[in-house]
C-alpha cells in the first residue's frame, strides 16, 4: 500500500529536503506541498492523503491551529507534528487536537520514515524526549481537575473497553495489547473503535492521554 502524504511547512529548503527524503520510500507518495496551515484544507480536498507531515511554526495560520480544523472533519487524514520545538503546552495541544504523532525536526530521517509509515497504520508517534516531557507535564498543575473530568468519561465505557483504553495507555500496539488481553487483533481493533465513538475522540493518542488524566496508569504503578 502506498501511503500518500502532503508536507506542510513554510520553509521551501525544509519542504524540498522532507519531500526528498520521504519521497525516497518506496511506500511513500508526496502528492502534496504547503506553504502556510490556512493551505491544508485545500490541499486535503484536492489530494486526500493517508497522512499530512505540519510544521507548528507558520505566518498566517500554524500548524496548531490547521491540525485542530482538519481533526473537525469526517475522515480526516491523520496529522504527525514535525517541529524544533517540543514545549508541553505545544504537544498537549497538538494530540488533544487529533495529531497522531509528534517528531521533532533533528530527529534522524529514517525514523521520520518510521513514524509516517507507523501513523498511517494507526499508531501513535512521539520522540522519546517529547514523550518524557509530556507524562512530567501531565502529572502537574491542575492534575485533580483533570482526572475528575477523565475518570467521568470513562465510565461511559465497558470492561472490556476499559481495560483496551489503559492499554492503549501504555502504549501497546493492537497485536501487543491482543496477546495481553487474550484477546484476537481484530477484536482489540473493534473496541478501539468504539472507545473512540463513545468518548468522541479522533485517535489512540487521546486515549492514552485521557487514561494518563485519569492516573489510572499511576494508580497500577503504585499497586
Amino acid at each position: 500500500m502506498t501511503i500518500r502524504l502532503i508536507v506542510v511547512d513554510d520553509d521551501p529548503l525544509v519542504r524540498a529536503g522532507l519531500a526528498l527524503m520521504l519521497g525516497g520510500a518506496g511506500d511513500i507518495e508526496i502528492v502534496g506541498e504547503g506553504a502556510d496551515g490556512s493551505e491544508v484544507a485545500e490541499l486535503v480536498d484536492r489530494h486526500g492523503p493517508d497522512v499530512v507531515l505540519m510544521d507548528i511554526r507558520m505566518p498566517v495560520m500554524d500548524g496548531l491551529a490547521a491540525t485542530e480544523r482538519l481533526r473537525r472533519r469526517p475522515d480526516a487524514p491523520e496529522v504527525v507534528v514535525l517541529t524544533t520545538f517540543h514545549a508541553d503546552e505545544q504537544v498537549l495541544r497538538a494530540m488533544r487536537a487529533g495529531a497522531a504523532g509528534f517528531v521533532l525536526k533533528d530527529t534522524p530521517p529514517a525514523e521520520i520514515v518510521a513514524a509516517v509509515r507507523r501513523v498511517a497504520a494507526g499508531d501513535p508517534v512521539l520522540s522519546p524526549a517529547v514523550t518524557r516531557q509530556l507524562m512530567t507535564h501531565v502529572a502537574g498543575s491542575g492534575a485533580d481537575t483533570r482526572r475528575a473530568a477523565a475518570l467521568r468519561r470513562l465510565e461511559l465505557l465497558a470492561g472490556r473497553e476499559r481495560e483496551v483504553a489503559l492499554a492503549v495507555g501504555r502504549g501497546g500496539s493492537n497485536a501487543e495489547i491482543a496477546a495481553t488481553l487474550y484477546m484476537s487483533v481484530a477484536t482489540v481493533k473493534t473496541h478501539v473503535s468504539r472507545i473512540l465513538a463513545k468518548l468522541d475522540l479522533n485517535n489512540r493518542v487521546q486515549i492514552a492521554l485521557l487514561a494518563h488524566d485519569a492516573g489510572l496508569l499511576d494508580d497500577e504503578e503504585r499497586t
